[in-house]
């Protein structure tokens, strides 16, 4: 019977084998699944007095191919790629509200701006004044359409963070199912092979929308953590996340991922505590990308609509009115902060836009040190830029219980309950987060558009020079009042310099040079030419009853409207016009470091994914091969056995006999 035996468990441990080979088979694209193989081992031979004769083979166990470093480093590595992706995908979409092409703000911007040069020409035109009045409207509209286009971007952002979080709390009971059921299974003392694929690829996939850490316990069990250190599962019971504003700046729309057990309370986590995951990627572009958008967005809306508001009010309407706003703009911004007693309704905190020219598309943080103000910091967001209140350059001023200070051209005012923030304590300021949106043109009678001057020149008929007037136009409220005209007088000093003087001028003679800029009070004009002495400019108020309403058929302030075009008014150098250019220079570098960042994460993601299949996965060439070898073995051991049975029949015949 010893060679039966031997048969039948080659036969036996065979088809376990062939039975293994078709369970890979039959899996080979099943996600998560790892390639098992059977372990044989001999079974002790029996000592027959003259050595050991076997006794066949026996399954010692079925075993699955898997490394766990492997594992961990694909897990990480696909939990950075899905950060990154789920960023650059999102900015690529947000690239499309800063693309280019007639439908875009710059060439809204562009054709408000040249609707001005018919204006120059003919300033009494009601068809013109009409189309300048419907670019500015189409331009406010392009505005809040660009807005809105943003703000359902930060809607679905915030939806697909809500669903992503949903999912990896579903995910976590299922891995707490599975630690259940592994250690009993581990108990009877085999691995339980399929379920701790089932329960890796469980863990795979949270990793996809969250980073997680892995550590397995002497049971079997694994234990997940996010943000470093929170358990999101532990041996048989799960955490639960959640995602709502950040609890330091209640109304700011500025999100955070939290994490609580049950009855436990919650735990912010950050966008850096997160680490990866989809859920990552998406609040790094929340807070950080589409902010900047907005900035980007509502510091244009500001700086255009806060320039052409002004130069209308320094010209004259038909009427012989100083124009009024152009644009409705918001004046001031709430601060954001969880500190006792603050009230956003009455912000305690606000910052108001004083100049345009030194606007920064950044969100701003006040940090409150031990030591108010001297260790309190203001921090520019955009790039961490940090200083003291206590530098001279902000001019820190307090009066009464509130203080002000001044920072890229925004006035910061506080009272006396932001001003009691306690040490590690934050304000948040987003001066620019509704700019766009709240834009709304104001003017809509053509005879309101302030095109014309509001000073006049005349030069004298009986001069001897060739002074000519190049321009004059309004730069402030300071014209000469009606009855009081300007009279610059020009003299040649012995040097042979030439000089100008005027009435009510107290610095003395001043020197002239042929097209450069004379500025008085709140006007400019500047002359060409050479002129003698004695030759004069005089400068009146354009409402002069002498001049009639010839005021109306000058068109200087349109022009000052044009020369806005070209102001340097973005970031010391940019022009009005290429203001829009810039911002689609910003958000495109942006996207494309994001998309380089999201190819590169990939490929190292699929890099390691390749060397874990390479253990784990199923190989259909390897698994045929193996299948024939195993088969023959099969046949062979049911040879065996039928050498046995046949032998066993002849010792048969030989005793009936």
């Amino acid at each position: 019977m010893s060679l039966m035996n031997v048969g039948v468990s080659a036969l036996t441990a065979n088809q376990a084998a062939l039975q293994t080979i078709g369970h890979n088979i039959a899996n080979v694209n099943t996600k998560g699944y790892s390639r098992q193989t059977v372990a044989l081992e001999t079974v002790a031979g029996q000592n027959r007095g003259n050595g050991f004769i076997g006794n066949g083979v026996s399954v010692a166990s079925v075993m699955r191919n898997y490394s766990e470093l492997l594992n961990k480093q694909s897990n990480a590595a696909n939990a950075a790629s899905a950060a990154d992706a789920a960023r650059s995908q999102s900015l690529t979409q947000m690239q499309d509200v800063f693309s280019g092409g007639d439908s875009s703000l710059g060439s809204a911007v562009s054709n408000m701006m040249n609707a001005f040069s018919d204006l120059q020409t003919s300033p009494t035109d009601a068809s013109a004044r009409n189309v300048v009045l419907a670019r500015m409207s189409e331009l406010a509209s392009r505005f809040r359409a660009s807005s809105a286009a943003l703000e359902e971007q930060d809607y679905t952002t915030k939806l697909q963070i809500t669903n992503d979080v949903n999912q990896v709390n579903s995910l976590a009971v299922q891995v707490a199912t599975f630690n259940t059921q592994i250690s009993r299974a581990l108990a009877s003392g085999h691995s339980p092979n399929d379920l701790l694929d089932q329960r890796d690829q469980v863990i795979r996939e949270i990793n996809q929308y969250v980073k997680t850490t892995q550590v397995e316990a002497d049971d079997g069990s694994i234990n997940l953590f996010v943000g470093g250190s929170q358990p999101l599962v532990l041996g048989a019971s799960s955490g639960q996340l959640s995602v709502s504003e950040a609890t330091n700046y209640p109304g700011s729309g500025k999100l955070a991922l939290y994490f609580s057990q049950p009855g436990g309370e919650k735990v912010e986590l950050t966008a850096n505590m997160v680490a990866g995951g989809e859920v990552a990627g998406l609040l790094k572009f929340n807070n950080e990308d589409l902010a900047e958008a907005r900035n980007l967005m509502g510091r244009m809306a500001l700086a255009i609509g806060t320039e052409l508001n002004k130069q209308n009010k320094l010209g004259l309407t038909l009427s012989g009115e100083h124009g009024s706003d152009l644009f409705y703009l918001p004046t001031s911004m709430p601060g954001y902060s969880n500190i006792p007693g603050y009230d956003l309704g009455t912000p305690s905190a606000s910052v108001a836009f004083t100049d345009t020219h030194a606007l920064v598309a950044s969100d701003y943080k006040i940090v409150f040190g031990a030591n108010h103000p001297a260790d309190t910091k203001i921090v520019r967001l955009s790039d961490g830029k940090t200083r003291s209140l206590g530098d001279p350059a902000l001019n820190y001023t307090t009066t009464g219980t509130n203080s002000t200070f001044t920072v890229d051209g925004l006035t910061f005012t506080l009272d006396a309950t932001a001003n009691a923030g306690a040490d590690g304590q934050s304000i948040l300021f987003k001066p620019f987060s509704s700019a766009a949106s709240d834009i709304k043109a104001l003017v809509y009678t053509p005879a309101d558009l302030a095109v014309a001057n509001p000073v006049s020149a005349a030069i004298n008929q009986d001069n001897k020079g060739t002074l000519q007037l190049s321009q004059l136009k309004a730069v402030g409220t300071g014209v000469p009042a009606v009855g009081t005209p300007v009279t610059l007088t020009f003299s040649i000093d012995a040097t042979g310099k030439i000089l100008y003087d005027y009435n009510g001028n107290t610095s003395g003679p001043q020197p002239y040079q042929s097209g450069k800029p004379i500025t008085i009070d709140g006007w400019q004009i500047t002359l060409a030419g050479t002129p003698q002495a004695g030759d004069k400019v005089e400068v009146s108020n354009a409402l002069e009853p002498s001049l009639g309403d010839s005021y109306k058929r000058n068109a200087g302030n349109a022009t000052a409207f044009l020369d806005l075009r070209d102001a340097k008014i973005f970031d010391g150098g940019t022009a009005l016009t290429d203001g829009f250019s810039s911002a689609m220079a910003v958000v495109g570098t942006r996207t494309q470091s994001a998309q380089y960042a999201a190819e590169l994460s990939a490929s190292v993601a699929a890099s390691l994914e390749g060397d874990r299949t390479a253990v784990s996965g199923v190989n259909l060439d390897e698994e045929a091969a193996r299948l024939m070898q195993f088969q023959q073995a099969y046949q062979a051991s049911a040879k065996v056995i039928q050498t046995a049975q046949s032998l066993f029949d002849s010792v048969l015949n030989a005793v009936n006999r």
